[in-house]
């Protein structure tokens, strides 16, 4: 039973301009070390970071809390890559709230191309 879905499209040039006004300074407090680490090694960093950036807004719109009840960027984890399927990790309180819905399976579909990146989220329960 789909108990939530969310869907995100986010201009990668935004994310290029943060990256380049703030550097690692704007990755790190946004991203996960280990998904600042991936995107690093890929051709089009701020491609790969938009399209995580875009999960974490989808993962938002999935669960119908928006950012009212205090979620940070870094709460949520997009694992995977290098041939194996994205994966979200939520932390703490927001695997407990997934678990609080009857939430089993999290999946997550991420795509770029160009000048966006696109994220859709889908909660199974």
């Amino acid at each position: 039973m789909v108990l939530g879905i969310g869907i995100d499209l986010v201009e990668t040039a935004r994310i290029a301009r943060a990256l380049a006004s703030h550097g690692d300074r704007f990755a790190l407090r946004v991203f996960s070390a280990a998904e600042a680490a991936y995107c690093s090694r890929r051709a089009n960093r701020a491609e790969c970071l938009a399209a995580r950036w875009a999960a974490k807004e989808a993962f938002l719109k999935a669960i119908g809390t928006g950012w009212a009840q205090g979620l940070a960027f870094r709460d949520v984890e997009v694992a995977g890559g290098d041939g194996r399927p994205p994966r979200l990790l939520p932390a703490g309180r927001w695997a407990a709230k997934l678990a609080q819905m009857g939430v089993r399976e999290v999946r997550l579909s991420l795509t770029h191309e160009g000048a966006y990146a696109v994220a859709v989220v889908l909660l199974e329960g």
